[in-house]
């Protein structure tokens, strides 16, 4: 779950990590106010979960109250990458001496947390990896000894960060490294963290990602997530308990397991096809999550044919089955369906299905190949 920056920074607040003055404004008077109250001088920034705000004109510097009170209007009138502009962060304009990246990941390969940081702030982190890699300094964390301060030492001698401001990044490494534990983050990310003209070190920006799974434990955060920024549908799957991501193919997939649902849209790319959806229903799934998760698929227009891959073990081919005719009989699109039922009651499932419109397959692979031809043509 991502947060917009102004969440992000509410987060290192609480941590004392040292972030610019500001506030969040839905229109242009009350940016204006703010404005007023930060001196005039003032950067207006598009809250909206995604990349490259600056370049599409998100991020403009107000010298005034009055030009605040105009760029907001313009920005609040904006969408980036389809995504409308609802709120604008107005924050104090600080005169920057240089801009550090700095960030901690969750490394799968390493099987560690990683902090890394760049003397090249301000910029996408992949830009500077693939043009200058050697300004990337990293460092594993061991997760039972924490983030300690000899690590950090030798990042801020990695990217040559001046002697005197060591104390200050260690502290909001720390910091930082407090954020990711404590609310079950996959990215923690201040790019840029600055130092100013009069020597201090500010977040000027923020970026937290947190993980899905781990939410139950963080209820304040999860009230945090914004609807705008994902598809009805994947609002819709999560109130049923659904694993549900739209991509961009025309077979869409209902699958039990998140293996199998990575498994079946790999022979459907092997076949030659696309897949237009990651569904995962889970284990013990109901009549009733098997007939909300079809119509989901049902409901993105690029779905072409359907592809029900059920291997049962907790779950039952018959529910699959009863889950599959309820959905069909609510739903007025009429899609070509293959299903392939393995496992527990699964031959009650295909019997049960034997009076719809589907055509069945034993393997995997042979739905594959079914669900890609019928998708051609």
């Amino acid at each position: 779950m991502k947060l917009h920056e102004y969440q992000s920074k509410q987060i290192f607040s609480k941590y004392h990590i040292p972030i610019p003055q500001g506030r969040i404004a839905d229109n242009a008077c009350d940016a204006r106010q703010i404005a007023q109250e930060l001196g005039g001088r003032v950067v207006i920034k598009a809250q909206v979960l995604a990349g490259g705000r600056g370049k599409a004109g998100g991020i403009r510097l107000a010298r005034t109250p009055e030009e605040a009170e105009a760029l907001t209007t313009h920005i609040l009138g904006m969408e980036i990458k389809g995504l409308p502009v609802h709120k604008v962060l107005v924050d104090e304009a600080v005169n920057i001496a240089q801009e550090i990246y700095l960030a901690i990941i969750s490394d799968r390969e390493e099987r560690a947390p990683l902090m890394m940081a760049s003397s090249e702030g301000g910029v996408d982190i992949e830009e500077v990896a693939h043009i200058s890699p050697e300004k990337i300094s990293r460092v594993h964390i061991n997760p039972l000894l924490g983030l300690r301060s000899f690590a950090v030492r030798d990042l801020a001698v990695g990217i040559d960060l001046p002697h005197q401001h060591w104390k200050s990044f260690i502290e909001i490494a720390q910091k930082l490294w407090q954020v990711y534990c404590e609310t079950d983050a996959s990215l923690v990310e201040i790019n840029p963290l600055v130092i100013t003209v009069d020597q201090r070190m500010l977040a000027l920006d923020g970026k937290v990602v947190l993980d899905d799974n781990a939410l139950f434990r963080h209820p304040d955060l999860s009230d945090l997530r914004d609807l705008d920024a994902e598809s009805p549908a994947e609002t819709e799957a999560r109130k049923y308990g659904l694993s549900y991501i739209k991509m961009e193919g025309e077979i869409g997939c209902l699958v039990n397991g998140a293996g199998l649902a990575m498994a079946t849209m790999d022979i459907i790319k092997l076949c030659g096809g696309r897949p237009a959806n990651f569904l995962d229903v889970g284990g013990g799934a109901s009549a009733e999550r098997v007939a909300v998760a079809l119509r989901l698929i049902l409901s993105d227009p690029n779905v072409r044919v359907v592809l029900v891959n059920i291997f049962g073990g907790i779950t039952r081919g018959d529910e699959v089955a009863r889950g599959i005719l309820q959905a069909l009989s609510d739903s007025n699109i009429k899609l070509p369906m293959v299903v392939r039922l393995a496992g527990t009651n699964a031959k009650e499932g295909l019997k049960l299905l034997a009076t719809a419109e589907v055509q069945v397959a034993e393997t995997l692979v042979e739905a594959g190949r079914k669900a890609v031809t019928l998708a051609s043509s």
